[in-house]
């Protein structure tokens, strides 16, 4: 009796899923009907929000529907990750998620049991810039003053759980300094204290202020990379200058919340993989200090378990505590 019930369960499941199969495919070829939204984290006018911009008005020719910027900043991005977790899933709402997002203190989601990915965008790694009228010329520099005054000095970045607070933390551990963190709500507003002189130094990330580098209006002093960046090829890396351990690497992905049809899911991620191997895509994010990713949903997978792994391990390493 039990073996039949158990038959039973089994063929039902099986029909079921047969069933669903073909609806959820009808569904994805005539997604999307209606405007997607897609949620940025962070505030307008820095470097994700940058990023979202462009690939948002990419998906939306390509798709055929608009794609609706929404900024929902705070708490270091988990404000608007917490959001896009809670919303319907059904493909009408997606999220850049940023490296590092599920690593704040009480992030209320999971990145693997609250989000399926879409795929990776693009990856740019840390910058440290200065004001002009700081007396630094180089990563170096700092450093001396640093070691010569502890606690005098302080560098701005936006707040945990970011890849640019973690990098600020490592700074001081791998160079033995003590330089104070000084936290924003985002990239831009770090940007607009860096160029007022509100804060001497910065741990940013290069689309955000590669602007203001080229034109002198802040001073690049290393990038924290084992390369140079295309978009700033004559600021040095910080193994040139003598931190080959000071490596933090920003990667931007798209995701969905949990239980998004995996067809919706694939059609994304198609239509992103295509956006990212054009000529005018491929330059725009180099100029823009970025490097273009693609990928399949379970590549975006095992880059957030290894780089959300890395932080981790410093994060137990220091013993941080966020509030």
């Amino acid at each position: 009796m039990r073996r039949g019930m158990a038959s039973g369960f089994v063929a039902l499941a099986l029909l079921t899923a047969l069933l669903t199969l073909p609806q959820s495919q009808a569904l994805a070829d005539d997604y999307p009907v209606r405007p997607i939204t897609l949620i940025v984290p962070y505030p307008a006018g820095g470097g994700v929000d940058a990023m979202g911009r462009i690939v948002g008005q990419k998906l939306a020719d390509a798709l055929g529907q608009q794609v609706i910027i929404e900024n929902r900043g705070g708490a270091g991005g988990m404000i608007g990750t917490r959001d896009a977790a809670k919303s319907t899933a059904d493909g009408y709402t997606i999220v850049m998620l940023l490296t590092g997002i599920s690593l704040g203190n009480n992030p209320g989601y999971e990145l693997q049991k609250d989000f399926v990915p879409i795929g990776l965008v693009a990856s740019t790694p840390m910058i440290v810039v200065s004001n002009p009228a700081f007396p630094a010329k180089s990563l170096t520099d700092v450093i001396a003053l640093a070691k010569k005054d502890p606690g005098k000095y302080s560098d701005g970045t936006p707040p945990a759980p970011t890849v640019n607070y973690f990098a600020a933390e490592l700074l001081n551990a791998v160079a033995g300094v003590d330089i104070t963190i000084v936290t924003y709500k985002g990239t831009g507003p770090l940007t607009t204290d860096l160029l007022g002189g509100h804060v001497p130094l910065g741990v940013n990330t290069i689309p955000a202020c590669v602007s203001q580098v080229t034109a002198g209006q802040l001073r690049g002093l290393a990038v924290a990379d084992t390369r140079r960046s295309p978009a700033l090829p004559d600021v040095p890396t910080s193994g040139e200058s003598g931190l080959p351990d000071f490596e933090a690497v920003q990667y931007y992905g798209l995701a969905a919340p949990a239980g998004t049809p995996k067809p919706i899911v694939d059609r994304l991620n198609k239509e992103l993989v295509k956006i990212l191997a054009t000529d005018e895509m491929k330059k725009r994010l180099l100029q823009e200090g970025s490097v273009p990713t693609p990928g399949t949903p379970e590549d975006y997978t095992a880059n957030m378990l290894r780089e959300e792994g890395k932080w981790a391990a410093l994060i137990k390493k220091l013993g941080l505590k966020f509030e």
